[in-house]
């Protein structure tokens, strides 16, 4: 479906703004001679890293037409197969959803089709479950169809009451439960307003109101769960994210010496605009020293937060594409003079995060909770000899979505709530965690391995949607 032949460029920009946007930090007392040198540095840098030929990950992205087609494709297939299934396993008869234009729940948002940027006006999207012959019908209870999605039943015309034909349809339906959108620990799930839920049960004849129930089950289903259509673009949306991180950890966005943490993380952020995707979150760049190092910069004068050669950078950094949510941590290391490899020892502690992930993915199972698998992954991690912090989420739909919660950098001892959530199949977990590695050659304090992947559970086995990162991003400084 996502074939290189069927993907069209569309969009042409310049290729030397990365360089264009950074501020010039000479170190304190720096001479004037090794300021115009480091110009002239940065000014040969940017000819050097000016694109040759076209942009090979432009070129993978479709425009915007082709998006709308394939997510409004994606969307369908998911209402037609998740929401019969989900309402059966969760025993629900009704499910109402109901947002005001500007003021969307956040469930309804992922249910409008790619040409519907807002609700509009007041936007009700009705499910009932008409039984296994007939199936579940949906149906929008709004002035407008939604699309092709959700057929609209309601005239004003005929019934100036929006809320009064909801209720004569659902009267009519008899359901045996009807769904809200309210949560106590899912915001996501918690996206029905005051003013809404008090007029729509209002209308309703007290029989029916006495029905009324928490989605949260449902609703939490509905965002977890990953389909074949999405899993068979996932990858892509994973494979792009990683090229531009790799993109950005090399020479085409770092100068040691000049390039500073913010200037990288306004180059990522530029980046990804200029290839017409969108981020959920502003990255953030983070340089990682040994105190030893940070005091030696500081008895010259020199910015602490300067990229230098020596220097481990981590990234955060997620982009938004196909309606679906990137969340990776990555790690790269500025290569000394003479150097061409990460020293031994941040080798090391990178495979003691490696390794800390494996512990972790290997106790995924369905029925436990996400409270289960982070004390049996902890105490298994201890034994090994590492200092574990794992705040693994679910993502998909949204980067921090719902689901099961594996635990938070500040809540290791279990997270209440999402974190009794027990876990379900074909979901998708951002594997973040933090090992703490203890290395003579980086001093007293630990070393922080920081590291994010994104994953797959099939309810069998865990795999990752594009591999993790093993080995360091290598920067020359010369």
């Amino acid at each position: 479906m996502l074939s290189q032949s069927s993907r069209t460029l569309t969009v042409h920009f310049q290729s030397l703004w990365p360089r264009s946007g950074l501020r010039f930090r000479p170190q304190i007392r720096k001479p004037l001679a090794i300021m115009l040198l480091t110009v002239l540095s940065l000014v040969s840098s940017a000819t050097r890293s000016a694109p040759q030929g076209a942009d090979s990950i432009a070129e993978r992205i479709l425009p915007l037409r082709e998006r709308a087609a394939l997510q409004d494709d994606i969307l369908a297939d998911r209402l037609d197969t998740l929401i019969p299934t989900l309402m059966r396993r969760e025993g629900i008869g009704a499910w109402v959803l109901i947002a005001r234009e500007y003021n969307e729940d956040p469930i309804v948002k992922t249910m409008l089709p790619a040409t519907w940027l807002n609700a509009r006006r007041r936007t009700v999207l009705l499910f009932i479950d008409r039984g296994e012959a007939l199936g579940v019908e949906r149906m929008a209870v709004a002035r407008y169809a939604v699309g092709d999605l959700f057929p609209g039943v309601w005239n004003p015309e005929e019934q100036p009451d929006q809320y009064a034909r909801i209720a004569e349809i659902l009267s009519a339906a008899n359901p045996k439960n009807i769904a809200l959108n309210f949560s106590n620990d899912y915001a996501l799930a918690d996206g029905l307003t005051y003013s809404e839920q008090r007029d729509f049960s209002a209308a309703l004849p007290a029989y029916l109101r006495e029905r009324i129930v928490s989605s949260e089950p449902l609703a939490v289903a509905w965002l977890e769960t990953r389909t074949e259509k999405e899993m068979a673009v996932y990858a892509d949306v994973m494979a792009i994210a990683h090229d531009i991180i790799a993109e950005g950890f090399s020479r085409a966005a770092i100068t040691p010496g000049i390039t500073s943490t913010e200037d990288l993380e306004w180059w990522y952020r530029q980046r990804v605009n200029n290839l017409g995707l969108t981020t959920w979150f502003h990255n953030s760049i983070e340089i990682e020293r040994p105190q030893s190092a940070t005091d030696a910069l500081v008895s010259q004068g020199a910015a602490l937060d300067i990229i230098y050669p020596g220097d481990h950078v981590h990234i955060d950094f997620g982009i938004s594409y196909l309606n679906l949510q990137t969340d990776t941590q990555q790690n790269a290391y500025i290569l000394r003079p003479g150097e061409n490899e990460a020293p031994a020892h941040l080798q090391r502690a990178l495979a003691e995060g490696n390794a800390l992930q494996d512990i972790l993915t290997s106790n995924f199972e369905l029925g436990r909770t996400g409270n289960e698998i982070l004390a049996r992954s902890r105490a298994q991690a201890i034994d090994r000899g590492l200092s574990p912090i794992i705040y693994t989420h679910p993502i998909g739909l949204h980067g921090h979505a719902a689901g099961t919660t594996i635990g938070m950098w500040d809540k290791q001892d279990g997270v209440p709530g999402s974190g009794d959530y027990e876990m379900q199949p074909n979901t998708a977990y951002s594997i973040e965690l933090t090992a703490e590695v203890n290395l003579p050659e980086w001093g007293d304090a630990p070393m922080k391995m920081k590291l994010e992947q994104n994953g797959f559970f099939d309810g069998a086995t865990f795999r990752y949607i594009q591999p993790r990162q093993t080995r360091y991003h290598l920067i020359t400084s010369d």
